[in-house]
């Protein structure tokens, strides 16, 4: 009788305790809608004739425009328009695409690349398995086992050359690199690997040596000692504890966090007695407002500087990092200037405050002024072909605003964006002391970047009164070639 109802009172507990359950969700529940309505795009060569129409439909969902806007500039494609719609529940965007030729995008292998990149088999909603651009993300170069290294500190001549030096003698070598440099601020990520085993560098000893020996290097125009100074930065890689974020974005987030984003002249111009320049590149800033639509109940934030390729990204970069997020925006170029138009809330959904907008504007000027325009260098891979190059670099008087190093097989691709000490055009008689020096390893074929004098003019024609381009003024676009078909024939 007992046993009984015990029984009895254990199936009333139970009966009671049904009340106080949660509601059970299948996990799959929640990804039902994504399976439902995958992402879509269409390649549309007819409707116009000087340029393709990429067509996005999907779901919406944070941080999407970056991640569609990341495929089309990681396969350098220039932007000239584009019609952007991300508010409420899905996400339409029409972009108006050229190659690097200026020509339609007809290349089978780039179609199909955006096809999977922003198709229904993409990972754009997260769900789905492939990915869009993992080429171009810290830690995850096709380029073997590595290790990815961060640096960041003050800019001077010479620093790349003795970073590469450095890397060069603990028998690191150097697989890829990317390197910006902003304000006499410097951010960098090397990829590297043994040079004994090919593999990424495990050991922390030496690794503890390597950080050790960069900040030194970092840090040595300032004379400290302390190994902890927030002036010199360094983070490591390795294995499973890649970073899987974009390169480029990794470079804004570096920079961001510094002095980067803050008024005033370049220091490096002031000491070296070309504040004259600083001055001039102050004022050749692009224009950017924020403004508050009371209608929709948005801020309203209008940008417009010389257009140049990857222009979109920097800007839909830093504001998504920033945590705002782009509902509506409209995207148009005249050739000489790029225009754009985002209205944007905080996640919040709230508009901007307006020490808010400040910040907005000032950390959007630098995202723009951060890449400059460019030098290539192509040739057989060896060790310590970095360290070489930025010598001689070095020893030319140039200084490397920006570099882009990577390796392909057996192939070196190297492009450094350079200016003289004084800010100006590299003059063809240093390009001849180049092209003694290096041209012995690698082939050299110099072509300069159009005259800005004459694109100035043409841009105070059409647009009286705006920025003129400092940065095409003071920097020079040189080829080294493309060694790797003279090598092959």
């Amino acid at each position: 009788m007992e046993s009984l109802l015990k029984e009895e009172s254990t199936e009333r507990g139970k009966i009671h305790n049904l009340g106080k359950m949660l509601p059970y969700f299948d996990p799959e529940y929640e990804n039902f809608s994504q399976r439902i309505n995958p992402p879509r795009v269409c390649i549309d060569n007819s409707t116009c004739s000087d340029c393709t129409l990429v067509k996005v439909d999907s779901m919406n969902k944070n941080g999407i425009l970056l991640e569609v806007v990341q495929v089309l500039s990681d396969l350098d494609l220039a932007i000239s328009k584009a019609y952007i719609t991300s508010d409420g529940g899905w996400f339409m965007d029409v972009f108006h695409v050229v190659d690097k030729q200026g020509q339609k995008v007809t290349d089978e292998k780039t179609i199909k690349h955006i096809e999977k990149a922003l198709g229904p088999d993409s990972n754009l909603l997260g769900g789905a398995k492939g990915g869009s651009s993992p080429v171009r993300s810290v830690g995850m170069h096709s380029i073997g086992d590595h290790t990815a290294i961060e640096l960041k500190g003050p800019d001077r001549t010479g620093l790349l050359s003795e970073v590469f030096a450095v890397l060069a003698e603990l028998g690191c070598n150097v697989l890829a690199a990317e390197v910006w440099t902003h304000r006499a601020r410097v951010a960098c990520v090397v990829y590297v690997n043994d040079v004994a085993s090919g593999q990424a560098i495990g050991d922390t000893c030496r690794l503890s040596r390597i950080e050790h020996r960069l900040r030194r290097v970092l840090r040595g125009h300032t004379g400290g000692d302390d190994d902890e100074s927030p002036a010199a930065h360094t983070n490591f890689f390795s294995g499973a504890t890649v970073s899987n974020t974009h390169v480029d974005r990794r470079l804004h987030q570096l920079m961001h966090a510094d002095v980067d984003a803050d008024d005033g002249l370049d220091s490096r111009a002031i000491v070296s007695g070309e504040a004259g320049n600083a001055v001039a590149a102050a004022a050749e800033r692009p224009v950017v407002t924020v403004e508050h639509c009371e209608e929709k109940d948005y801020s309203v934030v209008n940008v417009k500087c010389r257009d140049r390729s990857k222009l979109l990204f920097d800007i839909v970069c830093t504001l998504t990092d920033m945590h705002y997020v782009v509902s509506h925006a409209s995207v148009s170029s005249d050739g000489i200037y790029g225009i754009q138009e985002l209205y944007i809330r905080r996640k919040d959904g709230r508009t901007l405050q307006k020490d808010e907008a400040q910040r907005v504007i000032k950390c959007l000027e630098a995202a723009i002024s951060r890449r400059g325009f460019t030098l290539e260098l192509c040739g057989r891979d060896r060790v310590g072909l970095l360290s070489d190059v930025t010598r001689v670099l070095r020893e030319h008087g140039l200084t490397v605003t920006r570099a882009d190093v990577t390796t392909v097989g057996g192939q070196a691709i190297n492009v450094f964006y350079v200016r003289d000490a004084s800010g100006e055009p590299v003059d063809m008689k240093t390009i001849e002391g180049l092209r003694v020096q290096v041209g012995q390893t690698v082939m050299l074929n110099v072509k300069k970047v159009p005259s800005s004098s004459s694109s100035s003019s043409a841009a105070a024609a059409k647009s009286p009164g705006q920025p003129a381009s400092g940065a095409m003024s003071r920097t020079s676009f040189f080829s080294f070639g493309n060694l790797f078909a003279k090598l092959r024939a």
